[in-house]
């Protein structure tokens, strides 16, 4: 009988198979999981830009494509690399076997280019596992209810693997990307933030909601949910990365800084809606047609209503300006209000760290380092553990070093 091993995930996002040599080394690294003793199952992201480079391929056959039939095209950028991947540990003697996210059992619902995982049957995957295979599963894409393709929207092979995880009982799942781990800010902005060594899952879902991109959202959600624990490392170097586990397993509590990161997002646009009637379910009409269309919402505010007429703000994403704009022009008429704006020039930036729900004053200090630097605050939101204000696009790297000195988390 066979004896039962630990199961791994191990994830590589697109830059780890942007070429044929890179494949070859992931293959390496896939292999000495294998040798370790492990059962390995590998999620693969398209090739470097593939995805990029499909969408553009597809925006010269048509302005708006239809999503089914873009959630067709973009799938095959993940099957061309698990096809890959596979034939370079094979090559190397190993038995490996790719499968698409259909044929790993993977159920999305109907919701095309943004499509929720409902659930995996692993039936197949630990069929290969038992044929003593290393299974390669394409990210990033599933099957509906009705026999389509689907695909989880961008980033969303972290989303693939986590779940894969989870249905396996894996006993950790790696995410490997271009970076060390998870830093307190961008490297690209200040060269002296450093790697953190372990984050919760709260603080990881903040990060990442707020524009941190080394982890999807969802991927965090789906982690924190099903208790899968995470290990964010680079894919060129063996060093230990970042692990994002539950709060309750993280032991050095007394070493943790009252804030943890420093983070932005750029892909934020601006709504302002004006002259909107003060009533009883006005908001409910607009949000609910946002909601209809898929779009999502960020920060929302609504100005102090006078003679029955208020403006709600709130912020989208870039991706969804067109589809916005053209909801609004239908909106106009039966919800009576005078008027919209979109804004495309500015941004979000973020502080996030557990140790703010105890310390009074962050807000403060936040809001001072900023005005300090002549940055003007248009929005706010916040949450237990994180404090966001949107403000001019061109503002966004000063506003990110300030905070990220001024909160001591340099070096």
């Amino acid at each position: 009988m066979r004896a039962k091993k630990e199961i791994i995930v191990m994830k590589f996002g697109g830059t780890s198979v942007g070429d044929t040599d890179k494949i070859k080394r992931v293959a390496e690294r896939v292999i000495k999981a294998k040798e370790a003793g492990n059962d390995v199952v590998v999620v693969v992201s398209a090739m470097g830009k593939t995805t990029d480079e499909l969408i553009d391929i597809a925006s010269k056959i048509s302005l708006e494509p239809n999503r089914r039939e873009m959630d067709m095209l973009l799938a095959t950028g993940e099957q061309v690399s698990i096809a890959l991947l596979s034939m370079a540990i094979q090559a190397k003697g190993y038995e490996c076997v790719s499968l698409t996210g259909s044929q790993a059992g993977i159920l999305t619902d109907e919701v095309y280019s943004n499509a929720k995982i409902l659930n995996i049957n692993n039936t197949r995957i630990m069929k290969e596992i038992r044929n003593g295979n290393i299974v390669i599963v394409a990210g990033f894409q599933g099957i509906t209810t009705s026999g389509d393709i689907a695909t989880l929207g961008r980033g969303g092979s972290d989303t693939t693997a986590v779940a894969v995880a989870a249905a396996l009982d894996a006993k950790y799942c790696e995410i490997y990307t271009d970076v060390d781990g998870v830093f307190s800010t961008d490297p690209n902005i200040v060269i002296e933030a450093g790697k953190i060594g372990k984050l919760s899952y709260e603080e990881m879902l903040e990060l990442a909601s707020s524009g941190a991109k080394v982890l999807h959202l969802r991927a965090v959600e789906f982690a924190k949910k099903h208790s899968v624990v995470l290990h964010v490392r680079s894919s060129f170097n063996d060093n230990e990365g970042t692990w994002v586990m539950d709060d309750s397993k993280i032991t050095e509590k007394m070493e943790r800084p009252l804030i943890t990161g420093v983070t932005y997002d750029m892909n934020e646009v601006k709504v302002s809606v004006f002259g909107l009637k003060d009533i009883p379910g006005i908001a409910s009409k607009l949000f609910g047609a946002l909601a209809a269309e898929n779009i999502n919402v960020d920060l929302i505010v609504q100005n102090v209503s006078e003679r029955g007429i208020a403006t709600i703000s709130y912020t989208i994403k870039t991706e969804d300006i067109n589809l916005a704009k053209a909801l609004l022009d239908k909106l106009k008429e039966t919800l009576g209000f005078l008027d919209y704006n979109l804004d495309p020039d500015v941004a979000k930036v973020s502080i996030v760290g557990a140790g703010m729900q105890t310390h009074p004053g962050v807000a403060a200090r936040m809001f001072e380092v900023l005005a300090n630097n002549d940055i003007n605050i248009e929005m706010i939101s916040t949450s237990p553990i994180r404090i966001s204000c949107v403000i001019r696009k061109d503002k966004v790297k000063v506003a990110v070093k300030t905070l990220h000195n001024s909160f001591k988390l340099d070096n």
